[in-house]
């Protein structure tokens, strides 16, 4: 394995309750550094939840309309973009290079700033829709961090020199990896999976040694399982999620979706609070949470489950609200506002859920102009719009409302499997040939453009 760092200027080859409150100022001065300029630092934003408090965002665009700069990337990619203040990340592989890389890209006008990466020529498995370098980066404006899967976790700083790297042995599931890392004060963490010794890794941000480590619980996967394998003993397992960091009144909790349970731990310390089953053991959405409740949402056709937080040990029968029967096929994560979870499905439908009983209030197909209406993206939140882009390109704009409300469908006709970045008023989309920043031309986002240039 070798490593490559390049500037754009030359090869493009050139990431107790008194204890609490204190902890809980930290994590709330975190996000606020992160929101102050409308950073979207990581895959699911400033929150880690897929919301931003920004509300002004382009409703209305092609591609040929409200689209600020658009450029060529070398290869497609399932990773969504992160913006920090004048940078946009994207993390990028190229298949036939054998390439696992990391691109800077200048906010302004899309100009490549660097791209930094190793090269990996071992064999790695994954899905045909899947792709290497599948994890979203997140930074905290001074460092990116990146997981390349098997060709290792790479921490670079804003010149895309590399700072350390982890290497956790390679990663052997059949469909690939796609959990991204997040942060939590001066810790990194990962899960890897899924596959063999798939676990959560808590490292030191500035120096990448490992600070607490998690195996993956056990998995039954039995022919009774709950989900599109029933009947079926061999069936696939693994978890896809990306774990959460939730206010739970009294401390934080970490949450991680595994296959066939929900666990919840000290994030400091990977001390395990509780743990809830109810999932099926395949898992690709990642955990929901609001006002104390977690949602989590099976794979596969697999049932969708609510648990209150704040407990201890298994709360399986204590602190779950609800389960639900059989579901739509969704890869998808959803947003929740104001007791209602909005989720997406393969088959282009939107559905409204209440929160607290898991009852369905409207369920709508949500058509582009593109032929796959299949939305594997999760969904964003800004203020009452909700913002997801389904697999032909199509950005779904519509209301956060118990009824349904469309506003808008954006084509950019482009295949897409990737989540949009919300940004000071601007939208960032990945797609598998282009990195696309749309704003509302018509009011200009000058005053964005002359802050980052110095103007």
């Amino acid at each position: 394995m070798s490593s490559l760092h390049s500037s754009a200027l030359h090869h493009p080859f050139c990431i107790s309750y008194f204890k609490f409150l204190g902890i809980g100022l930290l994590f709330l001065l975190f996000n606020a550094a992160q929101t102050a300029a409308g950073n979207w630092p990581s895959w699911r934003g400033p929150h880690g939840d897929s919301t931003t408090n920004e509300r002004l965002f382009p409703t209305s665009w092609s591609k040929d309309k409200n689209i600020k700069w658009s450029v060529a990337l070398p290869d497609r990619g399932n990773a969504s973009p992160i913006v920090w203040e004048d940078r946009v990340f994207v993390s990028q592989a190229l298949e036939g290079e054998h390439l696992r890389s990391l691109m800077s890209f200048n906010r302004s006008d899309g100009s490549l700033l660097w791209q930094s990466g190793v090269r990996y020529v071992r064999p790695e498995s994954k899905h045909e829709t899947n792709t290497y370098c599948a994890s979203s980066p997140v930074t905290d404006g001074e460092r990116i961090y990146v997981s390349y899967a098997s060709a290792g976790f790479y921490c670079y700083d804003f010149s895309g020199r590399e700072l350390w790297h982890r290497n956790f042995g390679p990663f052997q599931h059949k469909w690939g990896d796609g959990s991204s890392p997040i942060l939590y004060q001066n810790l990194c963490i990962l899960y890897r999976g899924p596959g063999p010794g798939a676990s959560l890794v808590a490292m030191d941000k500035r120096t990448g040694d490992t600070v607490w480590r998690i195996e993956q619980p056990a998995v039954q996967a039995g022919a009774d399982r709950e989900d599109g394998f029933s009947g079926n003993a061999n069936g696939m397992v693994g978890s896809f999620s990306t774990p959460i960091v939730m206010d739970a009144g009294t401390r934080m909790e970490l949450v991680m979706t595994y296959p066939e349970t929900i666990r919840s731990y000290d994030p400091t310390t990977g001390t395990e609070f509780w743990r809830c089953g109810g999932l099926n053991p395949l898992v690709y959405c990642s955990p929901l949470a609001h006002e104390g409740v977690i949602i989590a949402m099976g794979g596969f056709f697999g049932p969708m489950v609510a648990v209150k937080t704040g407990g201890y040990g298994d709360v399986t029968d204590s602190r779950r609200l609800w389960k639900s029967g059989r579901t739509p096929h969704r890869l998808s994560t959803g947003v929740v506002k104001e007791n209602h979870i909005y989720v997406f499905d393969r088959q282009g439908m939107a559905q409204c859920i209440d929160v607290k009983t898991g009852e369905s209030l409207w369920q709508e197909r949500v058509r582009g102009q593109g032929a796959n209406s299949a939305i594997w993206g999760a969904a964003v939140l800004a203020g009452d719009t909700i913002f997801v882009v389904n697999q032909s390109g199509d950005m779904i704009v519509m209301e956060a409302s118990p009824e349904f409300k469309l506003i808008s469908v954006n084509p950019l006709a482009e295949k897409t499997n990737t989540t949009p970045a919300l940004s000071n008023g601007e939208i960032f989309i990945r797609t598998d040939h282009t990195l696309w920043c749309i704003a509302d031309l018509s009011k200009t986002a000058s005053r964005w453009s002359e802050r980052y240039s110095g103007g």
